[in-house]
């Protein structure tokens, strides 16, 4: 990689569309300027494919790009806001730490259903398991 990666190599390393590539280049995502050929062809660096690795990783988090920006911002400064970029870290830290926890409450209420089922299904009991109530159903309820 010695010689730079072109748009098109470094959409196949990342996963990201070209377009997607420039679009986060005109947003100011990318933490240095993209070098250029004399023809005008964007050359990436591995720094470059580091970053923007990172920067999927934020964005698959739910970082919003305004976030992903401010920080990059914020790198681009140079030393001596090292607390403010850590702030920003931390907040969508709690933010992510947020998202696992409703996530793991999900996956428990859907674990336990499968536990069920399977249980039903290997009993032969799986026709009882949330069937619409009849009409006589809710008679007999009535009464």
């Amino acid at each position: 990689m010695d010689d730079g990666l072109s748009i098109g190599q470094v959409a196949e390393r990342t996963g990201l569309s070209v377009h997607a590539l420039r679009f986060y280049e005109r947003e100011g995502i990318l933490a240095e300027p993209v070098r250029r050929e004399s023809n005008g062809r964007r050359i990436y660096s591995a720094d470059d494919v580091d970053w923007l690795e990172m920067c999927i990783r934020f964005r698959s988090s739910g970082m919003p790009l305004d976030t992903i920006r401010r920080y990059t911002d914020l790198v681009r400064q140079g030393s001596g806001n090292e607390s403010e970029r850590l702030a920003l870290l931390q907040s969508h830290q709690r933010h992510v730490e947020e998202q696992l926890a409703a996530l793991t409450a999900c996956h428990e209420v859907i674990t336990h259903k499968v536990e069920i089922y399977q249980q039903h299904l290997s009993q032969g009991t799986a026709d009882c398991l949330w069937t619409v109530p009849t009409a006589a159903d809710q008679e007999s309820a009535v009464s």
